[in-house]
C-alpha cells in the first residue's frame, strides 16, 4: 500500500480532497437532529443551484447513482407505460432494462457509439409514439459524449411527456439547467465531478412529476425508492422514512461547499481547459480523441488506442499504467471494448498536472518505436 493515493483517472470514482474525508470522519448525530437537519436543507439547497432548479423535492437519495436512475423511472412508469429512451451507449441501454423490467413498453432511438442523438430523429419518434416518459442521458460515461438537452426536452414537453436526464458524470462538472431545459427528472451521482465518495444520487423531480406520482393507479414497486414517501423526511416535515447516511451526508455537504466556493462558471471553464489539455498531451504521443469536438465531454474524453498500445494488449499497459505510476484509466465497453480508453479528469482531478503526469507515465511505458 502506497502512502499517496492513487490517481483516479478512469471513469469513476475520482480522488476525494481532504475536506470532504475530515468532513467523513466527524463524530455522528441523530438523522432527526435538529443540527443534521440544518446540515441536510444546505445540502438540498446547493443541489437545488447545481441542477438548475427551484424543484422543492432535489434530495440526495441514500443510494449510487444507478438507483437514481431505477427510482427515476420506477416513480413515473407503471406497466405497460410507453417510454421512449435515447441509446448513445450503455447507460441509455441501461435506462431500457430498467423500464423493460418495470413492464413499461419500451422504445428506443438508437446513435452511434461516439455520437449524439439526432434531435431531429428523437422529435419524430416523440410525435408518432406519444411516449408517457422520455429519457436519455446529458453525459454519456461509455463513449464520453456530451447530449444537447434543449431541442429533446422541448418536443418531448409538447407532446405531453415527462422528460428524464441522466446527469451522473455531467453534474458539478458541466451546467445543468433543468428548470430552463424543461426536464421533469434528472439523477445524478457524487463520485464524478462532486468528488465525493461513491453512495449517494442527488435526484430532482419537478412539482408535475411529483403530481403524477402522487396520482399512480398502483403503488411504485419499490417502497424504498417512492418519491411520495421519501417526501415525508425531504420535503419538510422530516418525518422518518429510513436512516440517512450521516457520513455520507456530511461528505457531499463539505463537496458541495467546495462547489459553490469556487463557482459553477469557474469549475465548467476548469474542466473545459483540463479536457483539451489532455487531448493535446496525449495527441503529441499518438492518442487520439473518438467523439468530435462539437459533442466531445471534457470530463471524460474517449481516446483511440494507437498501435503500440494495441500490440502490447491495452489491458496489460492499464494494469502497468496502476502497478507501476499508480494511476487508473478505464478501459472501453461494449462495441469500444479494447479500442479506446476512457479518462476522466473529474472534480479536483480536472487540472493540468494530473495531465502531465499521466503523459509522463504513458512516455515512459510507451517509449517511442
Amino acid at each position: 500500500m502506497t502512502s499517496s493515493p492513487t490517481l483516479l483517472l478512469g471513469p469513476g470514482p475520482s480522488n476525494v480532497p481532504p475536506r470532504v474525508l475530515e468532513a467523513m470522519a466527524r463524530p455522528l448525530w441523530g438523522h432527526l437532529d435538529p443540527r443534521f437537519l440544518d446540515v441536510m436543507d444546505e445540502t438540498q439547497e446547493h443541489l437545488r443551484h447545481l441542477f438548475g432548479t427551484a424543484n422543492e423535492m432535489t434530495l440526495p437519495l441514500s443510494a449510487t447513482g444507478s438507483a437514481g436512475m431505477e427510482a427515476s423511472l420506477a416513480n413515473l412508469l407503471e406497466p405497460g407505460d410507453p417510454i421512449l429512451v435515447g441509446v448513445a451507449g450503455v447507460f441509455g441501454e441501461r435506462m431500457c432494462e430498467v423500464a423493460r423490467r418495470i413492464g413499461a413498453e419500451v422504445h428506443r432511438v438508437d446513435a452511434e457509439w461516439g455520437a449524439a442523438l439526432d434531435a431531429t430523429e428523437m422529435r419524430d419518434a416523440i410525435d408518432r409514439l406519444e411516449p408517457k416518459v422520455v429519457a436519455f442521458v446529458h453525459a454519456e460515461t461509455s463513449t464520453g459524449v456530451l447530449q444537447l438537452v434543449e431541442e429533446i426536452a422541448a418536443a418531448a414537453g409538447e407532446a405531453g411527456a415527462l422528460t428524464v436526464l441522466d446527469t451522473v458524470t455531467s453534474l458539478g462538472g458541466t451546467p445543468v439547467d433543468l428548470d430552463r431545459w424543461g426536464v421533469d427528472v434528472a439523477y445524478s451521482g457524487t463520485q464524478k465531478c462532486l468528488s465525493v465518495p461513491p453512495g449517494l444520487s442527488p435526484v430532482s423531480f419537478s412539482d408535475r412529476a411529483v403530481a403524477l406520482v402522487r396520482k399512480r393507479e398502483r403503488p411504485v414497486q419499490s417502497w424504498y425508492l417512492d418519491v411520495s414517501l421519501l417526501a415525508g423526511y425531504y420535503g419538510g416535515n422530516r418525518a422518518y422514512h429510513h436512516t440517512a447516511p450521516i457520513s455520507a451526508i456530511f461528505g457531499l455537504a463539505e463537496g458541495l461547499r467546495i462547489v459553490h466556493e469556487e463557482g459553477m462558471e469557474a469549475r465548467a471553464a476548469r474542466h473545459r481547459e483540463a479536457g483539451r489539455y489532455l487531448v493535446e498531451r496525449l495527441g503529441d504521443i499518438g492518442f487520439e480523441p473518438l467523439v468530435d469536438e462539437t459533442v466531445r465531454l471534457p470530463q471524460l474524453t474517449t481516446v483511440l488506442l494507437p498501435e503500440r498500445v494495441m500490440e502490447d494488449g491495452e489491458a496489460g499497459v492499464r494494469r502497468r499504467l496502476l502497478a507501476e505510476h499508480d494511476i487508473e484509466v478505464g478501459g472501453g465497453l461494449g462495441p469500444l471494448a479494447g479500442r479506446i480508453w476512457r479518462i476522466g479528469l473529474m472534480g479536483d482531478n480536472a487540472r493540468p498536472d494530473r495531465v502531465d503526469r499521466l503523459a509522463a507515465a504513458l512516455a515512459s511505458l510507451l517509449p517511442g518505436r
